[in-house]
C-alpha cells in the first residue's frame, strides 16, 4: 500500500469553505487545529458558550440547507483573528472576530446575504476548547480520493472532492479499502490514529462547490449503487505527530 496524503484542510467557520494547510500537528483526542472553531447559529438558536455541548448541525448555517454559502470563499487568519470573505475572487468583507463590532458586522452580512433563506441575523458562536463538529466526538475526517474517483466513474460525472469537506485527502489506496481500517490503528505521518467510524453522507455533498447549486443527489446514488450512504472515515488521534502532504498512511494492526 502506498497511500499518501494529498491535502490537509481545516474549516475555521462551520459551513464555509476551508483552508489548505501546509502541515499541521495532531494532538491526542483533538481535532485538526482550528477546525470548526466558529459556527453561525441559525436565527433564534440559543447556545451556552460557557458550557458548550454538541448539538446537531441543523442548528447552524450549513450547506445542508443553505447551498448559497458555497458562493463565499472564506479565509481565516488565526494570528490576526481576521476573517476575509471573497465572492467571485473579490473581497467583500474583512471581519475582526475579536471585536463585538466585527462579529456584529459578520452576522449582518449573512442576514443580508441569505435574506430569502433565513429570518434574521445568525449568531457567530465560539467556545473555549470546543469544535462545532458534525460528529459528537473529537475526530479527524479522512477521504480516499480513489473512492471518490470510483463513485464519479460509476455514476458517470465529474466530482470535486471538496464536496466532502474532509480534513485529510489521500490517494494510493484501492477504492473503499479504507472501510477495512474500521477499529484499526493507522500511522499517518508521525501520528497514530484509530479509525472509529464510517462517514455517513447527507445533502450537503449535493452542493457543487463551484456553482453553489445542488446538481446531483449523491446520497441516493451511493445507496442505490453500494447499499449505503457512506464515503470517508473518521479517526481519533491516539499519538501526537506532525502530518504533511506526501506523508504515508499505513495500517498498524
Amino acid at each position: 500500500m502506498n497511500a499518501r496524503i494529498s491535502e490537509i484542510r481545516s474549516y475555521p467557520v462551520k459551513g464555509l469553505s476551508g483552508s489548505t494547510l501546509s502541515h499541521t500537528k495532531l494532538e491526542p483526542g483533538q481535532v485538526i487545529p482550528g477546525d470548526r472553531q466558529f459556527a453561525l447559529g441559525r436565527p433564534g438558536f440559543k447556545f451556552d458558550t460557557t458550557n458548550p455541548v454538541w448539538v446537531p448541525k441543523t442548528n447552524f448555517l450549513t450547506l445542508v440547507k443553505d447551498e448559497k454559502l458555497a458562493k463565499i470563499d472564506a479565509k481565516y487568519d488565526d494570528e490576526k483573528n481576521l476573517l476575509t470573505l471573497r465572492q467571485e475572487g473579490d473581497v467583500v468583507f474583512d471581519f475582526m472576530l475579536a471585536t463585538p463590532e466585527g462579529r456584529s458586522s459578520l452576522e449582518g452580512f449573512f442576514a443580508d446575504f441569505l435574506t430569502n433563506e433565513v429570518d434574521g441575523p445568525p449568531t457567530l458562536l465560539e467556545a473555549d476548547d470546543h469544535s462545532f463538529s458534525d460528529l459528537d466526538a473529537r475526530v479527524v475526517s479522512l477521504i480516499n480520493l480513489d473512492s471518490v474517483a470510483d463513485v464519479a466513474a460509476t455514476i458517470g460525472t465529474d466530482l470535486d472532492a471538496r464536496r466532502f469537506r474532509a480534513n485529510v485527502y489521500f490517494e494510493g489506496l484501492p477504492a473503499w479499502r479504507e472501510f477495512d481500517w474500521l477499529g484499526q490503528h493507522i500511522r499517518m505521518g508521525d501520528a497514530v490514529l484509530e479509525v472509529v467510524k464510517r462517514t455517513q453522507r447527507c445533502a450537503a455533498i449535493n452542493v457543487n462547490p463551484d456553482t453553489a447549486t445542488r446538481d446531483i443527489n449523491l446520497p441516493r446514488a451511493l445507496q442505490k449503487r453500494w447499499g449505503h450512504m457512506d464515503l470517508g472515515v473518521y479517526a481519533r488521534v491516539i499519538s501526537p505527530g506532525e502530518i504533511w502532504p506526501g506523508d504515508t498512511l499505513s495500517k498498524l494492526n
